[in-house]
């Protein structure tokens, strides 16, 4: 059965992971951080993708975004891998793929799971017990929602603003917000929606994504096909 394109709609937030093939490092030092850090930087601001939140972990990277069309998203995980692979391999002397396939994304309902996203992010290395608290992390964009440094490749999401009228109280409340920790229940429903390239949200906000695409989300239900389930498409 051919492959379905991943679901992505301009101008909505996506939750991207990528993961090293077999679980390999894909950073062994700092200036491997760095380097990434810097082609992320410049291929999210060509392909027009705004980068909301994100963590490098040493196997693995977790993006927040929103892409501005419907390919942008993809070209720039493209161009990353053309530039941070061959780099990466020649520094250690190594050949071959470097990364675990295709990366997976899921779609975010806006309104109840983005700052529950973003905080999923930061929190990663917290969870995989690398540091005690986010702040001691240096290779996400905790320390920016937190006030501590400006980091120039995040561009702050309308909901962030929207926590507080100055940059002390949005600072405040979302460092509140990722104090408060996040239920494992939670962490899981994130985890599985990104690793099945599913949206995240609820049963209402997939209905209504299958509506606008006419794809499958939801489990098919038992009887006729999906796509007779379906109206047809309005006249123009």
């Amino acid at each position: 059965m051919a492959r379905l394109p991943r679901l992505v709609i301009p101008d909505q937030p996506h939750h991207v992971i990528q993961r090293g093939n077999d679980r390999q490092l894909i950073f062994r030092d700092e200036a491997d951080y760095g380097r990434f850090l810097a082609w992320l930087k410049e291929a999210a601001r060509f392909y027009q993708v705004a980068i909301h939140a994100y963590v490098l972990m040493p196997n693995h990277i977790h993006l927040l975004v929103t892409p501005s069309d419907n390919v942008g998203l993809a070209l720039m995980m493209q161009k990353l891998g053309r530039f941070y692979v061959p780099w990466f391999n020649h520094k250690y002397e190594r050949t071959g793929g470097l990364f675990e396939g295709r990366f997976r994304t899921s779609l975010i309902d806006t309104e109840r799971y983005f700052l529950a996203c973003s905080r999923y992010i930061e929190l990663n290395p917290v969870r995989a017990n690398l540091v005690a608290a986010p702040l001691e992390y240096p290779w996400s964009s905790y320390a920016h929602h937190a006030g501590l440094r400006t980091d120039s490749i995040v561009t702050d999401h309308l909901l962030y603003w929207g926590m507080g009228n100055t940059p002390f109280q949005r600072e405040a409340a979302y460092t509140e917000l990722v104090m408060q920790g996040i239920a494992q229940e939670e962490v899981d429903f994130v985890t599985a929606s990104v690793l099945k390239n599913q949206p995240l949200g609820s049963d209402a906000f997939k209905s209504e994504l299958e509506r606008k695409t006419r794809r499958q989300i939801l489990p098919a239900k038992r009887g006729r096909p999906f796509r007779d389930t379906l109206p047809p498409h309005p006249q123009a």
